[in-house]
Parts: structure tokens; sequence; C-alpha cells
């Protein structure tokens, strides 16, 4: 089993393989050892018992809601996003409740507050272990943003980002630093689901293909995200799977237009959970197809000036229509 480390430098968490003695942080670059002191393995979050059928595996979870409370740009719908999420996997997809890790804004328990150190903890710790048929889900609400790269290895040449709680201080999570640490160590027979309600977080996974819809939300082809470098972006043979609230350049939007109760929610996140809600949930394109009706037609961002289309990307091509959906 891999071993979850913090590196001698910033304290970011690393996964190893078993019997590696030496590594390098993807966040700092610094070369550390497992002997340090400072290198002890990390003890949470604490690992859930196993939920198992003759079907699934292990299935695990990291929900994060973020309303950046006294800061600028604060939200109002973040945490009600990752309740309602959480009571849907519970409820609807048959995850145990302790094998659900939620990190919001309004806890006290200061290892479950989106603090950068905490999120990266929390998506190692997702990862960390899996095996031939788990599945896992990564859900984040709060802000995203993007950031000019000049490596060459993006498609429009900028960086996505998700925003922790300390963003101001820590900086953002980029795309490349999520994509090391919960896709390119997925094994084979291992599933992963990120669902990603933020401003420009179309390819916030770094993933190589890019679902297309024509302009009547039909799916059109799998645009090509692979970096011009070469670089792999994929796992190490699992599966993994990303709807994400808009467009690289798109916002995605935080309001209390959609729902009944008018209850501050993201429009992403709604039309998703509506989606399941209403049988719409058979397959990934009957999902992506039903979250972009309910936005452009109920909400009608685009009224405003805002266009959102969530987006969907994947390791690999698949028929989105005849591909089943399930957690």
């Amino acid at each position: 089993m891999s071993m979850l480390i913090c590196c001698n430098g910033c304290h970011t968490p690393i996964q190893l393989p078993p019997g590696t003695t030496a590594f390098r942080c993807i966040v700092c670059r610094s070369i550390g050892n497992t002997a340090s002191p400072s290198s002890a393995p990390i003890l949470y979050p604490p690992v859930p018992p196993t939920t198992s059928s003759n079907y699934h595996g292990q299935k695990k979870a990291v929900i994060i809601g973020i309303l950046y409370k006294n800061q600028k740009g604060e939200l109002r719908g973040c945490i009600n996003d990752a309740k309602t999420m959480k009571d849907m996997l519970i409820h609807r997809f048959n995850f145990n409740e302790s094998s659900i890790f939620m990190l919001t804004d309004e806890e006290t328990d200061p290892r479950k507050i989106p603090t950068k150190h905490n999120i990266l903890i929390a998506m190692s710790w997702l990862v960390n272990g899996c095996k031939s048929r788990d599945s896992l889900v990564f859900y984040f609400s709060g802000h995203g943003g993007r950031q000019p790269n000049n490596t060459g290895d993006e498609k429009d040449n900028y960086d996505e980002t998700l925003l922790p709680l300390d963003h101001g201080t820590q900086g953002p999570i980029v795309d490349n630093d999520i994509n090391d640490i919960v896709v390119k160590p997925l094994p084979t027979g291992v599933k992963l689901h990120a669902i990603i309600d933020a401003c420009h977080s179309g390819t916030v996974l770094d993933l190589p293909y890019l679902c297309k819809m024509d302009r009547s939300g039909r799916y059109s082809s799998w645009e090509d995200h692979s970096p011009k470098s070469g670089t792999g972006k994929g796992t190490s043979g699992g599966e993994v799977i990303s709807i994400s609230g808009c467009a690289d350049h798109q916002y995605s939007d935080d309001t209390n237009a959609l729902s009944k109760e008018k209850m501050p929610a993201g429009a992403m996140t709604y039309a998703f959970i509506q989606a399941i809600q209403n049988g719409q949930g058979a397959t990934y394109g009957s999902i992506l197809h039903a979250m972009r009706y309910t936005i452009s037609t109920r909400y009608k961002p685009g009224a405003v000036g805002r266009k959102q289309d969530p987006q969907l990307t994947s390791g690999h091509h698949f028929n989105v229509y005849t591909e089943p959906f399930s957690l």
C-alpha cells in the first residue's frame, strides 16, 4: 500500500509507492526523504471502513464547499451545495457517511477547514490505497481561477485553478498539481468522478479529452487537450471523468434564482442534482444535456451577459450517450 507523507519544505501531502526513500515535492520542488522527522506519515483524515458489494469496492468522497466569509467575493450557496451533494451520495448512491470527508468554512475542526494544506491532504487521502472496483468522488464548490501558462502544455495557454479559503496567502491549487495528486496515481479498475462547481473549471483536472457539444447541445466530438510537450496527463490505468460548471473562459454562477425555495446554490450543482432526481442521469450525455438545458432555459445567465455551459472531460474517449452513469 502507498504511503502518505508531508513534504519536508512546504508540508504538502505526497503519496509515495511502498519502499520509496526519496522524493521531489510537486509544489515547492524541494527534495526530501522519508527518514526525515518532518516527513512523518499523515494520519488524517481517518481511513473509512470499506463499503462493498458484489460489484463495487470501496466508496470514498471528498466534498468541499467554501463561502470565503468576510473576504472579497464572498459566496452564498457553496455550503448548501456541499450538504446537498453529501446527502445525494449517501441516499442515492449508497456511500457510507463515514467514507465522506467534508471541508467547509463553517467547520470548527481545524482539519476540516478548507485551507490549501487541508484540501491537498484530503485529495491525497481520497486516492491513497485505492484498488480495483473502488469508486471515488471529488466535489468542489467555490471560486475557480486561471493564470498564464508558460510551459506550452495548455491548449489555451492558461492553467486553471481552484481557490482554497486561504488563497490570499497560500495561493491557488493549480490544475497540474490536481492532476498529479488525484489523476496520475489511479490504478486499473478504479473510477474517479470530479464534480467541480467553479469558474474557469472546464479542464481543471487537466484531463486529455474535452467533450464538445454542438449548438443544439448534443455531442459533437472529443477535443484533444493533451500537452504539446507529449507529457502524459492520464492515469496509471484507472478511469477519470470530470463534470464541471463551465468552460475555461466562462463563469459559474452562485444564485438563488433556480430553486423554488430560493435557496442559494451553485447553478451547476443545482442542475446536476436536478438531472439525477428527474431521471435524466442514465448516461453522461443525458446528464450534460439536461444540465445545459436547465441553466439556459430556467436561469438564462446569458440574459445578463454571462453564458455558462457545463463541461465534461475525460481520460479516454467513450460514447457519452451509451455509457451508463454511476458513482
